[in-house]
């Protein structure tokens, strides 16, 4: 089954409303014996992909996953990138900032663990927090020491969302592809997962009480979403709101998109020099006198 991930994207300068972006749509399989067979494809080309691209050396890869609690991040990760070599890939999570975090520039965090060429770089959550879950909470902003006017809010805001398109347009420049995923939860379904992880024991370790309590600030981290995915989605590092109530149709969906991605890098082996060729006779012909 074909799936239109570019239906997904949220195009540069589009406004976005996420009343009018489903949480859910009709699923990508049509049955579960269908999902773990189209998953296991995809898994199996991002395998070869990542192969070539370490081989070719020329491009970075990151992925950001950004979403309300319970929308399946770490479901996508550990299915969507279950088949790549660990050796080419790293996920980084990003808690509370550190003492030593807040006395530098907001961004300075993120940009020590940037992929270098031939990797995949993960961010579960991101330098998005910084116009996200402090937008809502304004009162963290104190911690870091901030030399603006009170009541600049405004200007504070429209300022981090130009040093992250700045940042994101001086990576691509120098050939980090970025691609960022909001998975898209309802209130509801949250509501689901949330029971789920009281009744299954193994679950338990994945809820606290200030998961409940942000639920409170439903709205507006709508509101902080939909502007933020507003300022920075761009034609080189497009934000993609993915129906997240659904979790399998989610993986499908993110897979599908991160496959279109690499494969317009047009990513190729290192070709063989004539050089190279004549060395490797060389060898070749060592190896043989061995046996003789």
């Amino acid at each position: 089954m074909k799936i239109d991930a570019e239906s997904f994207r949220i195009h540069e300068g589009a406004a976005v409303d996420l009343d009018k972006s489903p949480s859910r749509v009709a699923p990508v399989y049509g049955s579960k014996a269908q999902y773990h067979a189209m998953l296991a494809e995809h898994i199996k080309q991002l395998r070869a992909l990542q192969s070539v691209l370490y081989a070719d050396n020329r491009y970075a890869v990151l992925f950001i996953l950004q979403a309300m609690d319970a929308a399946g991040k770490d479901g996508v990760i550990k299915h969507v990138m279950s088949g790549v070599n660990p050796q080419g890939c790293k996920v980084f999570s990003f808690k509370h900032p550190s003492a030593t975090e807040l006395q530098h520039d907001f961004l300075w965090r993120t940009t020590r663990d940037l992929p270098e060429r031939g990797q995949i770089g993960i961010f579960n959550r991101s330098y998005y927090e910084e116009v996200l879950i402090l937008r809502v909470h304004p009162e963290i902003l104190h911690a870091e020491g901030l030399s603006g006017s009170p009541g600049a809010e405004t200007a504070l805001w429209q300022g981090r969302y130009r040093s992250i398109n700045d940042l994101e347009s001086h990576l691509h420049r120098n050939d980090t592809r970025i691609v960022k995923f909001f998975l898209h939860l309802s209130r509801e379904e949250q509501r689901k997962r949330f029971l789920a992880r009281i009744d299954e024991p193994d679950k338990n370790w994945k809820f606290s009480t200030a998961d409940v309590e942000e639920r409170n600030y439903w709205s507006e981290y709508m509101k902080a979403y939909e502007q933020c995915l507003s300022a920075t989605s761009t034609k080189n590092a497009p934000w993609y709101v993915v129906p997240a109530d659904d979790k399998e149709n989610a993986r499908l969906i993110v897979s599908q998109i991160i496959l279109n991605m690499l494969e317009k890098l047009n990513l190729r082996y290192p070709e063989t020099t004539t050089q190279r060729r004549n060395e490797l006779a060389q060898i070749r012909a060592a190896l043989d006198r061995e046996q003789s």
